[in-house]
């Protein structure tokens, strides 16, 4: 092999593990064939597992400061019905607001509404206390109602959020297996006619759905912070907060339910809604935070390799999730380094041994963007196959920012690891933007 071949050699390996192709035709396989081919086994499954399915529906949406869009999702969550009819409580946990979201909460008058409003200095403490106050609430109207815990199921939808009117049908088929103590259904973007809304559908209606079909196989199913159900049961066995003040709360609390031994499912057959971030610095700052509760949530690496409850290959699953963003910032160190170190030898006149000719540069860096392009293009065909509810041009321009917007995603976690390093955990919440209103159930 040639100086020249072994950089290319280099390059593409450094490119497989930035971008997963050959992992990216796994999951598309997932994709395109699992939700499908799985529908039987999840039926026999539940049908063999007893009869847990869920008579009570809560629905809590914690509220900070959503004045432009919690009047929607309380509307939303109160037209969502159960099997049978059943219809679903909401408890909107104002978390101290101080815009016009308790005025606009104010304003709806339904008797299936509850609200719930912290205040300083018990408020604005993180997501997760205000789940858990809420939670604590609902295990104390239950409690007096003599209902079983078992039966009731506790669902989180965002202040942006808006569940499909299946919804809780689909969380009620898997919870019939006793063994299934929490859901997870799919997430989609809104506001996908704008460039960095389209990238962001693409990344969860594509990319997410086919990884939790793969984590639904391998039993590793992680809850999201928008559209995760749990019944009441699991979550007091984790006691009185099961929520903690990690910054991917949602994350954590998947984590702690595995090791405890509790299914969780996904389904891509129902679906929450939420706005996408379509500000470059925003973004940044939302995906800054999601990497940094990732780093956080590695204090649960030594407890999962000693957990017996958790399967070698699941527990391989777990570990690429946790490990991949710090796998992804040294690599990206390493090929920058190299390249500048290379583009910096043949400035001068003495090439490094990767990189001999100008040639060999270009070559390595066109492998380098083939590489790279390859998932995104894949994406798009897979979203068109599957939801065909977005254009083939608008969708293969998403796919064509999204090496760009993986570029944006390392940014973040370069900015997650000097934040943990400084300590820093305060974030300001993402802003919403304006939409229609939607009509309020009778």
């Amino acid at each position: 092999m040639t100086a020249s071949d072994s950089w290319q050699f280099a390059v593409a390996g450094y490119a497989v593990l930035l971008a997963w192709p050959i992992t990216t035709v796994i999951l598309v396989w997932f994709a395109l064939r699992y939700h499908g081919t799985h529908r039987a086994k999840v039926v026999n499954r539940s049908l063999a597992g007893g009869n847990g399915r869920p008579d009570h529906f809560w629905i809590i949406v914690p509220a900070l400061n959503e004045e432009a869009v919690v009047a929607n999702t309380v509307g939303a969550a109160l037209n969502l019905r159960g099997p049978a009819g059943t219809l679903s409580r909401v408890l909107v946990v104002d978390d101290g607001s101080d815009d016009r979201t308790p005025e606009v909460l104010a304003a709806i008058d339904h008797p299936r509404l509850h609200i719930m409003r912290r205040e300083l200095p018990e408020a604005r403490q993180g997501k997760g206390e205000a789940l858990n106050a809420a939670y604590r609430h609902i295990s104390m109207l239950t409690a007096q109602a003599g209902v079983a815990p078992e039966k009731v199921v506790v669902g989180i939808i965002d202040g942006d959020g808006q569940g499909s009117e299946n919804i809780l049908v689909e969380v009620s088929r898997l919870m019939r297996d006793e063994r299934v103590g929490a859901a997870q259904v799919q997430v989609r973007i809104r506001n996908r006619n704008r460039l960095l809304g389209a990238v962001q559908d693409l990344e969860f209606g594509a990319i997410v759905d086919a990884c939790q079909n793969l984590r639904d196989a391998l039993d590793t199913v992680g809850l999201g912070g928008n559209g995760q159900f749990s019944r009441l049961s699991t979550l007091q066995v984790l006691g009185s907060a099961p929520w903690s003040s990690c910054l991917v709360e949602d994350l954590e609390l998947g984590l702690r339910m595995h090791l405890n031994g509790v299914g969780i499912r996904y389904t891509s057959r129902a679906s929450v809604t939420q706005q996408a971030v379509v500000d470059v610095r925003r973004l940044t700052r939302q995906r800054t935070r999601w990497a940094q509760g990732n780093m956080q949530c590695a204090r649960y690496l030594g407890r999962l390799f000693e957990s017996p409850r958790v399967a070698r290959i699941a527990l391989a699953e777990m570990l690429h999730y946790l490990l991949s963003p710090w796998a992804n910032a040294i690599v990206t160190v390493l090929l920058i380094g190299t390249g500048i170190a290379g583009l910096g030898g043949l400035l001068v006149g003495h090439p490094i041994v990767f990189i001999p000719t100008w040639t060999a540069l270009g070559e390595s860096l066109g492998v380098w963007l083939g590489v790279t392009t390859f998932p995104g293009v894949l994406w798009a065909l897979v979203h068109k196959r599957k939801h065909g509810d977005e254009g083939m041009p608008r969708m293969l321009t998403a796919a064509l920012a999204y090496p760009a917007f993986l570029v944006l995603g390392l940014a973040a976690t370069y900015r997650a690891l000097g934040r943990q390093a400084s300590g820093r955990q305060a974030w300001a919440k993402t802003e919403r933007l304006v939409e229609e209103p939607i009509a309020l159930p009778a």
